[in-house]
């Protein structure tokens, strides 16, 4: 005799979010504890500047330094434990498409810009107007802005140890996917970054989806 169907159980193929950001623009919101948060590079080598905090206190936040120095690697893929400066599991990588995501990097801003690219670039947006912006949403602000990830951003050391912006090793429909080790503010810029080649020199839209726990 085959079982009734469980009209109350959850449908795992949909997602409890699902939201499309676009370059320039930014989104906040929670990730529940034990929850998977996906994002996807649509059309290809978009750079997403992230930035995790535990929602139980958000001055406990990601560390580049603490989770490349603990893990021992300049590049996050899949098994990498993203950790905050106490040195808490924020989040866990457990699926990867593209292989290696920037944590070195930081976000564009607008003074790094003219630093870089020269005056004509001030008034270009930047991640970190899109950060200041979306934080303030969400009560915070810019003392609570870090070093951040960049998923899909190709950004390889030197032999003498500097950095280089170089051309994305992603691909059109390419996703990262994290398991929030605790309850989670996440923090995104859809990079609009013109002046390298993180973008593939052509901003584009990026999808988040995720499953509650």
């Amino acid at each position: 005799m085959t079982a009734a169907p469980d009209l109350d159980a959850p449908d795992l193929d949909v997602p409890d979010l699902d939201v499309v950001v676009q370059p320039g623009d930014g989104w906040i919101g929670e990730v529940p504890a034990g929850s998977l948060f996906r994002i996807v590079d649509l059309e290809g080598n978009q750079a997403v500047d992230t930035l995790f905090y535990d929602a139980a206190d958000t001055t406990n936040r990601y560390s580049a330094v603490d989770t490349v120095r603990e893990q021992g690697a300049a590049y996050l893929t899949t098994g990498s434990v993203l950790l905050s400066q106490r040195l808490d599991p924020l989040a866990t990588v457990v699926a990867d498409t593209v292989g290696r995501h920037d944590t070195l990097g930081g976000a564009c801003g607008q003074e790094s810009n003219v630093v870089r690219y020269g005056a004509h670039t001030r008034h270009q947006h930047a991640c970190r107007v899109t950060f200041v912006r979306k934080a303030r949403e969400f009560g915070l602000d810019v003392r609570d802005l870090a070093p951040n990830v960049n998923f899909f951003m190709n950004v390889p050391l030197t032999a003498d140890g500097g950095l280089s912006f170089a051309d994305g090793i992603s691909a059109p429909g390419r996703h990262v996917e994290l398991r929030a080790e605790r309850r989670l503010v996440v923090l995104i810029s859809g990079c609009p970054q013109l002046n390298n080649p993180c973008n593939g020199w052509d901003p584009t839209p990026v999808r988040l989806l995720r499953w509650d726990a």
